[in-house]
């Protein structure tokens, strides 16, 4: 698996070498070029410009000109060579298992509140976000992270983004392409009032006599006062100053007006070119999957537009040259010029400009979600069937663990609460969470840690990792009754929710956290729920003689000479064994 990215970052590294030989060869040629222009200018001058060094002098300014032009092409190529190889050396710390140092871990998606985020480490350090999010604009981190966290599919759209996915996991080359551009642009938290504000196509100026008295006059003033200059018409230089003087003033008089409909512009000019390049390549990729078809169809109406709006923003951005900004506003009023060029592009393209960059955003949390099959060793596209409440899955692991480090299970649920006993460290906790992470993949249409996997469209509610929010006085046990709480609403409200319950009512006493389960699980069928519980109490494997919908399954140790095992891999039935007083031992702790 990592080969490929091994051969990919070699060939590049090549690349790399060969540029930047060139990229020195010609810094120095452009010294010596600077040389000979100085050289022949002084010749020049000293022969009163005759021919020949005339001639001189125009071959090294061209031929020093076209030396720096390549020069700068050289370096945006070796800039993109760097982008690309530092792609795919993330990938392959994803293979390696050393992705927990990426900066993004998408903690700011953190809610203590939510029904399986913080248990099943989909956002936070060490999570899935920071596994899998390679989302660069703003648009594109929260889809990603609205993706994992609150998915709203339906089985067509779920299909229609397996095959989405399923053609971006297949062209890496493409995928660290559309990175690299979309890196350029980056997170911008002003993204959504930016969008406010071009969707807002309120006219700057309404009144069409004003409007062309200060587009069209201003143009043939400057003209004319071109023309004084030009032929050294003095007679008519007070004129010149009168007409110069009043436009000054006019513009003077809505600078603060003209300033404030332009401002948000004045600092994009960048981005938006780096949005034309990400679109046109969207637009111009030869997709064939219908999902991806329709964001290169929902894009196309935005390639002139943003092209449009760039040029717009690139006029606006004259103001930070302060010499030209002035003369431009004096002799054409400028301001006013891209204030009705911006009035027109809102009232053409305002009530669809969201969508644009919306559906950027879609497309590279997809593209995130693509990764998976080519950092795993073991993933499969789930097969959704909404008819039944069953689980069928062959070789499911849990995608944070490392590839060789990875133990898969063959698992089976069919409607039932599956009951998991076992000791100690014997992976009761992490296959809980192997099914819930697995789940979240499946509803956000992406690939599974499995080798094949069939369920119906879940919802996910669990109780795990157990905040005690000591401001408010509230203990473990206490936090663990309003989880347990919430998952029976869910089960009640919701009844495609599958419960994750990690060692229940473990913040009391062994006689109350024996009562307080059995009426759990009484309630949790009674409501026909479904889900996994896991528990050290044997005493709550015999309810499965009670109620039919029950099962027992467990994780065991082996003890050898060297020591304790485990295999972690489920089996039915419940655990026949304990270690913590052999474990206790082994620390010194009894004799």
């Amino acid at each position: 698996m990592h080969e490929k990215y091994i051969s990919l970052i070699k060939h590049h590294n090549s690349e790399l070498q060969q540029h930047s030989a060139k990229f020195n060869i010609i810094g120095y040629a452009k010294l010596s070029i600077v040389a000979l222009l100085l050289l022949a200018m002084y010749l020049a001058f000293r022969s009163h410009f005759a021919y020949i060094y005339v001639l001189l002098l125009t071959a090294t300014f061209l031929l020093s000109t076209t030396l720096w032009v390549y020069h700068a092409m050289l370096n945006t190529r070796i800039d993109y060579i760097k982008g690309l190889i530092t792609i795919y050396n993330r990938q392959l710390s994803r293979i390696n298992g050393q992705w927990a140092n990426f900066k993004d871990t998408g903690a700011d998606f953190t809610d203590p509140s939510h029904p399986y985020a913080s248990d099943l480490d989909i956002t936070g350090n060490k999570s899935l976000f920071q596994l899998l999010n390679t989302t660069h604009t703003w648009h594109g981190r929260q889809a990603f992270a609205y993706d994992l966290l609150r998915p709203a599919y339906e089985k067509p759209s779920l299909e229609n983004r397996q095959t989405a996915i399923t053609e971006l996991s297949r062209d890496t080359t493409f995928s660290a392409k559309i990175q690299y551009h979309l890196s350029k642009i980056g997170i911008d938290p002003s993204m959504p009032s930016f969008i406010k504000y071009i969707q807002n196509n309120t006219a700057f100026m309404r009144n069409r006599a004003y409007r062309f008295m200060l587009i069209y006059p201003p143009t043939l003033t400057f003209l004319f006062i071109l023309a004084i200059a030009i032929f050294q018409l003095s007679h008519l230089y007070i004129i010149a100053a009168i007409i110069a003087a009043v436009q000054f003033a006019v513009w003077a008089l809505g600078a603060s007006q003209t300033r404030e409909y332009l401002a948000p512009l004045a600092k994009l000019p960048y981005k938006l070119s780096t949005y034309n390049k990400v679109i046109d390549m969207l637009t111009e990729q030869k997709f064939t999957s219908p999902k991806l078809v329709q964001i290169q169809n929902k894009l196309n109406s935005a390639k002139e537009a943003i092209k449009e709006l760039s040029r717009i923003t690139n006029k606006v951005s004259v103001q930070h040259n302060a010499i030209i900004y002035l003369l431009a506003n004096i002799f054409l009023l400028w301001d006013y010029h891209c204030a009705f060029l911006l009035q027109d592009w809102k009232q053409k393209y305002a009530h669809m400009s969201e969508d644009w960059f919306l559906t950027i955003g879609e497309f590279e949390s997809m593209l995130s979600l693509s990764h998976l099959p080519n950092i795993c060793t073991n993933t499969c596209l789930p097969t959704i069937d909404d008819t039944t409440r069953s689980i069928t899955a062959t070789g499911i692991g849990h995608p944070l663990l490392p590839n060789e480090a990875r133990v898969n299970n063959d698992f089976h649920f069919h409607n039932n609460i599956y009951i998991v006993s076992g000791s100690n460290m014997s992976g009761k906790t992490t296959f809980l969470r192997t099914v819930g992470i697995n789940i979240v993949l499946a509803r956000a249409g992406g690939f599974v840690c499995a080798g094949k996997i069939q369920l119906p469209i879940l919802g996910v509610a669990t109780s795990m990792r157990l905040a005690v929010d000591l401001n408010e006085g509230v203990s473990t046990f206490y936090a663990e009754l309003k989880r347990i709480k919430k998952i029976l609403e869910l089960a009640e409200s919701q009844p495609n929710t599958i419960f994750l319950i990690d060692e229940i009512f473990r913040g009391t006493n062994s006689v109350d956290r024996l009562a307080g389960a059995r009426g759990v699980i009484a309630k949790l069928d009674a409501l026909d729920a479904m889900g996994l519980l896991s528990t050290h109490d044997l005493e709550l494997c015999e309810l499965e003689n009670t109620y039919k919908r029950i099962k027992n399954y467990s994780f065991s140790e082996h003890y050898t000479g060297d020591g304790i095992s485990f295999d972690y891999k489920i089996k039915s039935g419940k655990s026949t064994t304990t270690n913590a007083k052999y474990l206790m031992k082994m620390l010194g702790i009894v004799e």
